[in-house]
């Protein structure tokens, strides 16, 4: 799978881009729209970015579940969260997008499962996947801005945390106990989609036990051109996206021993896919992920602390890639997380937590086109969070330090030759935050975070040295790389009165030592030789999003008498980033953003039509390809049904209902292999979700 020559050098730089324009416009978790009638956004609790379980975060925060996870939910985790305002996908073709926030994505966006590490390999290449299907998902918390605090610096840009109760942290069916249950069935016209899961959970207030499993099986994904196609048993031409279907499945089985202070509960998953990478017509990646998680809370423990919660995973993780029938190189990460909070005692309005947390990786690439050594990184961090509650709102602030150790191994060649050396590097990251909420007014609250993160840098940022597929260019490492250093802020104000709800966010971004991948004007193998190195640079952006109510009970979020309610969601982000070093934009940005829902319900039915516009962006750097404007139009029709015990939910959804031709300014297959990846065209999906 040596990189086509189709690929270009400046598709690497638009890449780390490409997550910024995304994460800008997600409204705090009690901004949320109130159409998940299941889950009303007042009552969710965003633990991601606060370890106290507040419902109010200091930090931009947002959680997408109930109705709206339904109708929203994609074969990725991009794809699921790109609607939401403020978070953007790398979009490597239907099967493969990860999440990106503020313009950081890959190493600098912390993706959890249930607040735990996900061991895999999708921050190195734009090619992979992580391995979380969304219909195994119950919720998804994203936080916006730096959360290094916490989670260490692989949350600079921010963190998605994929909640999946595979570990019962409570009694599922009360104490008396009994079975619950969720099952999903859906077809997709676009790809002839197939897809579906179901979850059993049974117990009592002694024990909770937990099973699920999951299925997807889609073909190529139609768009509205004429694309070739040079993949065997495919047409030689048309209008769909050569090389782009997948197949996934898995599944999870967990359980929960509840005692009179605490619980203790353990769940083991699997996931496997295989899927078309897109680039090259004849080039698949089978994938295989299974991790096992251990959790306990013991309450009261006596003395100073109040409760003490940890978490342990284990992951192991392989894909290997294809050309036709011949396998390629072949990518492996094993590693282990622990993390141990303790939440003390207050003392006076003084309330927190201090935490340990443990990661250990071993990575290891094989095959020709491996361009990176065999790999192992440690870290080990304290951190501490307080919050001081005041008349007016609330103070927060707090600390982490952490060591870190990346080594490599030498390999060497057929002939003998040293192909990499061996390497070591030690690092001191250290991270700080300070953050207020005030209430101005019984109806307003601003908020203001001001942070300092450090990040060591990662083992492909200090050791690479090959061809790398996805980037079509030779990657050069540099042992010699420093800290990558930012300061950040952010302002934000928002506003509620009964359904009413507006939320605005202005940040910025200073790096000293920003870890870029630049071109060095030499090719290596008939390949552009990119290198990583630290440069300045700059971002700032602002997001926005708020729901007026225009019919119905005002004083309420939702209609529990049956009348017609309508509400109108609006939503809008905006972000620059500027390589400080050159005065040229960061690559793969995506342009300003508006949008607009619809949303209408009345009893049993409900029904939603809105767009998202993208404007041109021409602010690219020299040599990159600009990205015209559209809009891109959706709608939904819901009926909920009671069946015996069960609830039905049908659902149909229309994804680019005018069928446009789009090309998303943040996937690097807009530069690469253009025309050949379009944003999906006209898409109809119908499904139905029981519960019981």
């Amino acid at each position: 799978m040596f990189p086509s020559r189709r690929f270009r050098v400046r598709a690497i730089r638009r890449a780390a881009f490409l997550c910024a324009l995304g994460a800008m416009s997600a409204a705090p978790a009690w901004a949320q729209s109130p159409a998940a009638a299941d889950t009303p956004s007042l009552a969710e609790v965003t633990v991601t970015g606060n370890p106290l379980g507040e419902a109010q975060t200091v930090a931009p925060a947002s959680v997408l579940s109930g109705e709206n996870l339904l109708l929203e939910r994609g074969s990725t985790l991009g794809e699921t969260l790109a609607e939401q305002p403020g978070v953007a996908s790398s979009y490597f073709g239907p099967n493969v997008g990860r999440p990106s926030i503020r313009g950081l994505d890959g190493d600098r966006v912390r993706i959890l499962q249930n607040s735990g590490g996900s061991i895999d390999a999708s921050a190195l290449s734009y090619d992979h996947n992580t391995p979380i299907d969304p219909l195994a998902v119950e919720r998804i918390e994203v936080l916006r801005g730096p959360a290094a605090l916490l989670y260490g610096g692989s949350a600079q840009g921010g963190v998605v945390n994929v909640i999946d109760n595979r570990i019962p942290r409570q009694p599922v069916a009360g104490p008396e106990g009994g079975v619950t249950g969720r099952a999903d069935a859906s077809y997709a016209s676009g790809s002839r989609e197939k897809s579906g899961a179901v979850l059993l959970e049974g117990g009592n207030d002694r024990y909770a036990l937990h099973v699920d499993a999951f299925s997807r099986d889609a073909g190529d994904t139609a768009v509205p051109i004429t694309l070739e196609c040079a993949r065997p048993g495919s047409p030689a031409e048309a209008r769909r996206i050569c090389n782009s279907a997948n197949r996934a499945w898995g599944g999870a089985v967990g359980g929960t021993v509840f005692f009179d202070r605490g619980y203790l509960g353990a769940s083991i998953a699997g996931y496997r896919s295989s899927y078309g990478t897109v680039a090259e017509d004849e080039v698949t990646i089978g994938m295989r992920s299974t991790r096992a998680a251990l959790e306990g809370l013991w309450r009261n423990p006596g003395g100073l602390i109040e409760s003490v919660k940890g978490q342990f995973s284990h992951g192991d993780y392989r894909h290997t890639e294809y050309e036709g029938d011949e396998a390629g190189t072949v990518f492996k990460n094993r590693g282990s997380d622990l993390r141990l909070e303790a939440r003390h005692r207050a003392f006076g309005n003084l309330r927190g937590v201090w935490g340990l947390q443990w990661e250990g990786t071993r990575f290891a690439a094989l095959g020709d086109e491996a361009f990176i050594p065999p790999s192992t990184t440690r870290a080990l961090a304290l951190f501490a969070h307080e919050e001081l509650a005041t008349g007016w709102g609330k103070l927060t602030f707090g600390a982490r330090a952490e060591q870190v150790r990346v080594r490599s191994t030498a390999v060497l060649d057929d002939a003998g030759d040293e192909r990499f050396a061996a390497g070591s590097r030690r690092f001191t990251p250290g991270s700080a935050a300070l953050g207020a909420l005030v209430n101005v007014a019984p109806d307003w609250q601003l908020t203001g975070n001001l942070s300092y993160t450090q990040r060591a840098p990662k083992d492909y940022e200090l050791f690479a040295d090959g061809p790398h597929v996805a980037t079509a260019a030779w990657e050069v490492g540099d042992p010699t790389l420093g800290l990558e250093k930012s300061a950040s802020i952010d302002l934000g104000a928002q506003w509620k009165r009964g359904p009413h709800r507006f939320a605005v966010t202005a940040f910025a971004s200073r790096y000293g030592n920003y870890i870029a991948l630049l071109p060095t004007g030499r090719t290596v193998d008939d390949l552009p030789e990119y290198a990583y190195t630290g440069v300045k640079a700059r971002f700032a952006g602002l997001e926005a999003s708020g729901t007026v109510r225009l019919l119905g009970a005002q004083g309420v979020a939702g209609d529990s008498a049956g009348g017609s309610v309508l509400d109108l969601d609006l939503r809008g982000d905006l972000v620059r980033a500027t390589n400080a070093s050159t005065g040229q934009p960061l690559p793969l940005i995506a342009p300003a953003r508006v949008g607009a829902t619809l949303r209408w319900s009345q009893g049993p039915w409900g029904a939603r039509i809105g767009f998202d516009h993208a404007m041109a962006q021409r602010r690219v750097p020299e040599g990159s390809r600009a990205t015209g404007a559209y809009t891109l139009w959706n709608a939904a029709l819901t009926y909920r049904q009671k069946v015996g015990r069960a609830q039905l939910q049908w659902y149909a959804r229309v994804d680019n209902l005018s069928n446009r031709l789009a090309y998303s300014a943040t996937s690097i297959l807009t530069q690469t292999v253009f025309p050949n990846a379009p944003l999906p065209g006209r898409s109809v999906r119908v499904g139905v979700q029981a519960t019981f």
